[in-house]
């Protein structure tokens, strides 16, 4: 059953931390708790989804499926974003699948009333027309990643990507999903995630993956991880944002 936020609920997701008083007395009678399980579809591409979702402790995948069935991850969103933007936007439809990878609780409310608040013009619409740079930043550079960058690197750009967005060490994701996210063949993930235990960096069982030396882990990620998180902080998230600071 969904849960019905009431108005002084404190908002877990961080974009929702900058909107003012008046938006969140506004918004927060028409959020609804909700809990996100693995694999869950939330919309396909080209569907017209009736609500948008902003992840406190799960992570979404969105994925480009070609004919062939092959798919590859080109962003993901976590307790830094929104699922949905498009529609935000304008977009009757949405351009993308949104798949949940990474389970947790999350935020939903419909399409028409965050469009509603959007149109005001307020803090709510300068927050996610910033998140939204941030988020073709990682879109564009997703795409660079995969073509530049070896799976080695792009899995310790994923797994810190991820665990920057549920704020915890272990994260439950098999080797198959994995390699959908990266657009790569399961033997190369199973190679890649070997070398990084080898090395004692995670620790990998039964599709529970654990972090072990993040640091290690960042030496080896492509500059890909902190283009993104840069640019996320400088446009969004970090307090030094003073056309955001609360």
């Amino acid at each position: 059953m969904l849960r019905t936020l009431g108005i002084q609920a404190p908002p877990e997701n961080r974009l929702l931390q900058f909107l003012t008083a008046e938006e969140r007395a506004r918004l927060y009678p028409n959020m609804q708790g909700t809990r996100l399980t693995l694999d869950q579809v939330l919309y396909e591409s080209g569907e017209r989804p009736d609500h948008v979702y902003f992840p406190a402790a799960a992570v979404v995948s969105c994925l480009y499926t070609m004919r062939d069935g092959a798919m590859a991850e080109i962003a993901l969103v976590g307790n830094d974003g929104v699922v949905g933007i498009a529609l935000v936007l304008g977009g009757d439809t949405v351009p993308h699948r949104a798949v949940v990878q990474i389970a947790g609780d999350a935020l939903k409310i419909p399409a028409t009333v965050l469009q509603k608040e959007f149109a005001r013009g307020g803090r709510l619409q300068q927050v996610l027309l910033l998140y939204t740079q941030a988020f073709i930043t990682q879109i564009s550079q997703t795409a660079v990643c995969n073509r530049l960058h070896t799976i080695e690197q792009r899995l310790c750009r994923w797994l810190l990507l991820c665990q920057d967005r549920v704020n915890c060490s272990e994260i439950l994701m098999t080797q198959e999903n994995i390699a959908n996210m990266l657009g790569s063949r399961r033997e190369g993930v199973t190679v890649a995630a070997g070398h990084l235990q080898d090395a004692g960096l995670i620790q990998y069982s039964r599709g529970r993956i654990k972090i072990i030396d993040r640091q290690g882990l960042e030496a080896i990620a492509c500059e890909c991880y902190r283009t993104v998180e840069d640019e996320l902080d400088r446009l969004v998230i970090s307090p030094r944002t003073g056309a955001l600071s609360a």
